[in-house]
Protein backbone atom coordinates (compact mmCIF):
# COMPACT_ATOMS: atom_id res chain seq x y z
CA UNK A 1 0.00 0.00 0.00
CA UNK A 2 1.26 3.47 -0.83
CA UNK A 3 2.18 5.73 2.07
CA UNK A 4 -0.66 7.87 3.40
CA UNK A 5 -0.18 11.64 3.66
CA UNK A 6 -3.25 13.81 4.28
CA UNK A 7 -1.25 16.95 3.40
CA UNK A 8 -0.49 15.72 -0.11
CA UNK A 9 -3.41 15.91 -2.59
CA UNK A 10 -4.59 12.53 -3.85
CA UNK A 11 -6.04 11.88 -7.30
CA UNK A 12 -8.80 9.72 -5.85
CA UNK A 13 -9.74 12.18 -3.10
CA UNK A 14 -9.74 15.18 -5.47
CA UNK A 15 -12.10 13.22 -7.72
CA UNK A 16 -14.25 12.38 -4.70
CA UNK A 17 -14.48 16.04 -3.70
CA UNK A 18 -15.40 17.06 -7.25
CA UNK A 19 -18.29 14.59 -7.16
CA UNK A 20 -19.53 16.00 -3.86
CA UNK A 21 -18.08 13.26 -1.68
CA UNK A 22 -16.81 13.59 1.88
CA UNK A 23 -13.79 11.28 1.80
CA UNK A 24 -11.20 14.00 1.21
CA UNK A 25 -8.91 16.35 3.09
CA UNK A 26 -8.11 20.05 3.10
CA UNK A 27 -5.19 19.64 0.67
CA UNK A 28 -7.47 17.88 -1.80
CA UNK A 29 -10.17 20.52 -1.54
CA UNK A 30 -7.70 23.40 -1.87
CA UNK A 31 -6.22 22.09 -5.11
CA UNK A 32 -9.61 21.10 -6.51
CA UNK A 33 -11.09 24.53 -5.76
CA UNK A 34 -8.24 26.25 -7.60
CA UNK A 35 -8.82 24.00 -10.61
CA UNK A 36 -12.59 24.52 -10.55
CA UNK A 37 -12.15 28.29 -10.33
CA UNK A 38 -10.41 28.21 -13.73
CA UNK A 39 -12.54 25.41 -15.24
CA UNK A 40 -16.00 25.59 -13.64
CA UNK A 41 -17.28 22.66 -15.71
CA UNK A 42 -14.96 20.26 -13.88
CA UNK A 43 -17.61 18.77 -11.52
CA UNK A 44 -19.89 18.21 -14.52
CA UNK A 45 -17.04 16.52 -16.38
CA UNK A 46 -16.45 14.16 -13.44
CA UNK A 47 -20.11 13.17 -13.24
CA UNK A 48 -20.40 12.76 -17.01
CA UNK A 49 -17.37 10.49 -16.94
CA UNK A 50 -18.92 8.31 -14.23
CA UNK A 51 -22.25 8.18 -16.06
CA UNK A 52 -20.59 7.15 -19.32
CA UNK A 53 -18.73 4.34 -17.58
CA UNK A 54 -22.00 3.15 -16.05
CA UNK A 55 -23.63 3.03 -19.49
CA UNK A 56 -20.70 1.00 -20.81
CA UNK A 57 -20.81 -1.44 -17.87
CA UNK A 58 -24.55 -1.89 -18.24
CA UNK A 59 -24.21 -2.56 -21.97
CA UNK A 60 -21.38 -5.07 -21.40
CA UNK A 61 -23.49 -6.91 -18.83
CA UNK A 62 -26.37 -7.00 -21.31
CA UNK A 63 -24.02 -8.70 -23.77
CA UNK A 64 -23.40 -11.48 -21.26
CA UNK A 65 -20.24 -10.19 -19.59
CA UNK A 66 -20.21 -11.14 -15.91
CA UNK A 67 -16.63 -10.20 -14.96
CA UNK A 68 -15.29 -6.67 -14.56
CA UNK A 69 -11.87 -5.26 -13.67
CA UNK A 70 -11.95 -1.60 -12.61
CA UNK A 71 -8.39 -0.22 -12.75
CA UNK A 72 -7.56 2.87 -10.68
CA UNK A 73 -11.11 2.67 -9.36
CA UNK A 74 -10.84 5.54 -6.88
CA UNK A 75 -13.21 6.25 -4.01
CA UNK A 76 -16.56 4.45 -4.00
CA UNK A 77 -19.28 6.40 -5.79
CA UNK A 78 -22.81 5.60 -6.88
CA UNK A 79 -23.59 3.92 -9.09
CA UNK A 80 -20.51 1.77 -8.58
CA UNK A 81 -19.29 -0.68 -11.19
CA UNK A 82 -20.58 -3.47 -8.97
CA UNK A 83 -24.05 -1.94 -8.56
CA UNK A 84 -24.41 -1.28 -12.28
CA UNK A 85 -23.22 -4.70 -13.39
CA UNK A 86 -25.20 -6.67 -10.82
CA UNK A 87 -28.40 -4.79 -11.66
CA UNK A 88 -28.23 -6.62 -15.02
CA UNK A 89 -26.26 -9.74 -14.06
CA UNK A 90 -26.73 -10.53 -10.36
CA UNK A 91 -23.82 -12.99 -10.41
CA UNK A 92 -21.36 -10.44 -11.85
CA UNK A 93 -17.92 -10.32 -10.23
CA UNK A 94 -15.98 -7.06 -9.88
CA UNK A 95 -12.30 -6.67 -9.11
CA UNK A 96 -11.34 -3.14 -8.08
CA UNK A 97 -7.65 -2.24 -8.38
CA UNK A 98 -6.04 0.75 -6.66
CA UNK A 99 -3.13 1.45 -4.31
CA UNK A 100 -4.34 4.67 -2.70
CA UNK A 101 -4.50 3.73 1.02
CA UNK A 102 -7.73 5.64 1.64
CA UNK A 103 -9.40 3.95 -1.33
CA UNK A 104 -8.18 0.52 -0.23
CA UNK A 105 -9.39 1.04 3.35
CA UNK A 106 -12.82 2.29 2.31
CA UNK A 107 -13.46 -0.44 -0.22
CA UNK A 108 -12.12 -3.16 2.07
CA UNK A 109 -14.68 -2.15 4.67
CA UNK A 110 -17.44 -1.74 2.10
CA UNK A 111 -16.88 -5.04 0.30
CA UNK A 112 -15.78 -7.33 3.13
CA UNK A 113 -19.03 -9.32 3.17
CA UNK A 114 -19.48 -9.58 -0.61
CA UNK A 115 -17.73 -12.59 -2.21
CA UNK A 116 -18.48 -11.22 -5.70
CA UNK A 117 -16.39 -8.07 -5.34
CA UNK A 118 -13.03 -7.15 -3.84
CA UNK A 119 -10.40 -4.40 -3.79
CA UNK A 120 -6.84 -5.38 -4.72
CA UNK A 121 -4.02 -3.20 -3.42
CA UNK A 122 -1.62 -3.05 -6.37
CA UNK A 123 -0.11 -0.42 -8.66
CA UNK A 124 -2.00 -0.41 -11.97
CA UNK A 125 1.32 0.16 -13.77
CA UNK A 126 2.25 -3.44 -12.98
CA UNK A 127 -0.21 -5.25 -15.24
CA UNK A 128 1.25 -8.69 -14.52
CA UNK A 129 0.95 -8.21 -10.75
CA UNK A 130 -2.55 -6.75 -10.98
CA UNK A 131 -3.84 -9.55 -13.20
CA UNK A 132 -2.19 -12.10 -10.94
CA UNK A 133 -3.83 -10.69 -7.82
CA UNK A 134 -7.34 -10.67 -9.29
CA UNK A 135 -7.02 -14.25 -10.53
CA UNK A 136 -8.88 -15.66 -7.52
CA UNK A 137 -11.96 -13.65 -8.46
CA UNK A 138 -11.67 -13.18 -12.23
CA UNK A 139 -11.38 -16.09 -14.67
CA UNK A 140 -9.37 -14.71 -17.59
CA UNK A 141 -10.19 -17.72 -19.74
CA UNK A 142 -13.62 -16.11 -20.11
CA UNK A 143 -14.42 -12.61 -21.44
CA UNK A 144 -13.91 -9.66 -19.10
CA UNK A 145 -14.85 -5.99 -19.25
CA UNK A 146 -11.77 -3.91 -18.38
CA UNK A 147 -12.30 -0.34 -17.18
CA UNK A 148 -9.64 2.36 -17.37
CA UNK A 149 -11.74 5.33 -16.41
CA UNK A 150 -10.06 8.73 -16.03
CA UNK A 151 -6.68 7.01 -15.90
CA UNK A 152 -4.76 7.45 -19.15
CA UNK A 153 -4.39 11.24 -19.00
CA UNK A 154 -1.73 10.49 -16.37
CA UNK A 155 0.40 8.83 -19.06
CA UNK A 156 2.26 10.05 -22.11
CA UNK A 157 0.74 8.67 -25.35
CA UNK A 158 3.26 5.86 -25.84
CA UNK A 159 2.98 4.75 -22.22
CA UNK A 160 -0.82 4.82 -22.38
CA UNK A 161 -0.89 2.64 -25.49
CA UNK A 162 1.55 0.22 -23.87
CA UNK A 163 -0.46 -0.03 -20.65
CA UNK A 164 -3.70 -0.79 -22.48
CA UNK A 165 -1.94 -3.35 -24.69
CA UNK A 166 -0.37 -5.15 -21.72
CA UNK A 167 -3.72 -5.61 -20.02
CA UNK A 168 -5.82 -6.47 -23.06
CA UNK A 169 -3.24 -8.95 -24.39
CA UNK A 170 -3.94 -11.07 -21.30
CA UNK A 171 -7.72 -11.10 -21.74
CA UNK A 172 -9.85 -13.68 -23.54
CA UNK A 173 -11.37 -12.96 -26.96
CA UNK A 174 -14.77 -11.37 -26.57
CA UNK A 175 -13.50 -9.10 -23.79
CA UNK A 176 -14.19 -5.36 -23.78
CA UNK A 177 -12.09 -2.35 -22.80
CA UNK A 178 -13.68 0.92 -21.68
CA UNK A 179 -11.37 3.94 -21.66
CA UNK A 180 -11.96 7.56 -20.73
CA UNK A 181 -9.67 10.57 -20.41
CA UNK A 182 -10.19 14.15 -19.36
CA UNK A 183 -9.47 16.95 -21.79
CA UNK A 184 -9.06 20.68 -21.30
CA UNK A 185 -8.81 23.59 -23.69
CA UNK A 186 -9.02 27.36 -23.71
CA UNK A 187 -6.86 30.14 -22.31
CA UNK A 188 -6.31 28.42 -18.96
CA UNK A 189 -5.14 25.11 -20.41
CA UNK A 190 -1.43 25.47 -19.62
CA UNK A 191 -2.10 26.87 -16.15
CA UNK A 192 -4.48 24.02 -15.37
CA UNK A 193 -1.97 21.39 -16.50
CA UNK A 194 0.77 23.00 -14.41
CA UNK A 195 -1.49 23.33 -11.36
CA UNK A 196 -2.49 19.68 -11.32
CA UNK A 197 0.91 18.35 -12.37
CA UNK A 198 2.75 20.17 -9.60
CA UNK A 199 0.04 19.70 -6.97
CA UNK A 200 -1.03 16.08 -7.43
CA UNK A 201 0.28 14.11 -10.42
CA UNK A 202 1.70 14.85 -13.86
CA UNK A 203 -1.18 15.11 -16.33
CA UNK A 204 -1.22 15.08 -20.12
CA UNK A 205 -3.81 16.53 -22.49
CA UNK A 206 -4.40 14.03 -25.29
CA UNK A 207 -5.93 14.88 -28.64
CA UNK A 208 -8.92 12.88 -29.81
CA UNK A 209 -6.69 11.06 -32.32
CA UNK A 210 -4.16 10.18 -29.62
CA UNK A 211 -6.89 8.86 -27.38
CA UNK A 212 -8.33 6.73 -30.20
CA UNK A 213 -4.87 5.22 -30.72
CA UNK A 214 -4.85 3.89 -27.14
CA UNK A 215 -7.28 1.14 -28.23
CA UNK A 216 -4.57 -0.34 -30.46
CA UNK A 217 -5.77 -3.39 -32.40
CA UNK A 218 -9.06 -3.65 -30.53
CA UNK A 219 -12.29 -3.16 -32.48
CA UNK A 220 -13.59 0.28 -31.51
CA UNK A 221 -17.36 -0.01 -31.21
CA UNK A 222 -19.81 2.54 -32.66
CA UNK A 223 -19.96 5.47 -32.22
CA UNK A 224 -16.18 5.32 -31.69
CA UNK A 225 -14.48 7.95 -29.56
CA UNK A 226 -16.95 10.59 -28.42
CA UNK A 227 -17.63 13.17 -25.72
CA UNK A 228 -18.67 11.37 -22.54
CA UNK A 229 -21.68 13.67 -22.32
CA UNK A 230 -23.35 11.98 -25.24
CA UNK A 231 -21.53 8.66 -25.81
CA UNK A 232 -23.97 5.80 -26.08
CA UNK A 233 -22.89 2.21 -26.79
CA UNK A 234 -23.99 0.91 -30.17
CA UNK A 235 -25.01 4.23 -31.68
CA UNK A 236 -24.00 4.26 -35.34
CA UNK A 237 -23.19 7.97 -35.45
CA UNK A 238 -21.68 10.34 -32.92
CA UNK A 239 -24.35 12.53 -31.36
CA UNK A 240 -23.73 16.29 -31.16
CA UNK A 241 -22.01 17.41 -27.98
CA UNK A 242 -23.53 20.84 -27.54
CA UNK A 243 -21.62 23.97 -26.58
CA UNK A 244 -17.83 23.88 -26.43
CA UNK A 245 -16.37 23.77 -22.94
CA UNK A 246 -12.97 24.14 -21.29
CA UNK A 247 -13.21 20.75 -19.56
CA UNK A 248 -14.77 17.54 -20.83
CA UNK A 249 -14.08 13.82 -21.13
CA UNK A 250 -13.50 11.57 -24.12
CA UNK A 251 -14.73 8.01 -23.93
CA UNK A 252 -14.81 4.86 -26.01
CA UNK A 253 -15.37 1.12 -25.82
CA UNK A 254 -13.67 -1.62 -27.83
CA UNK A 255 -13.84 -5.39 -28.24
CA UNK A 256 -11.03 -7.91 -28.39
CA UNK A 257 -11.73 -10.23 -31.31
CA UNK A 258 -8.79 -12.59 -31.31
Amino acid sequence: MADFDSKKPSIARIYDYGLGGKDNFAADRELADKFIAMAPETPLMLRENRDMQARAVRWAAEQGISQFIDLGCGMPTEPSTQQTAQAVAPDARVAYVDNDPVVVNHLTALLHADPAAAIFDVDVNDAEAALGKVAGLIDRSRPVCLLMGALLHFYEPGAARDLVARYTAALAPGSYAVLTVFAIAGPNKDRLVELYSTGAHAVHVHSEAEFASFFGDLELLPPGVADARTWQPGWKTRPPTGAAREAWAYGGMARKNG
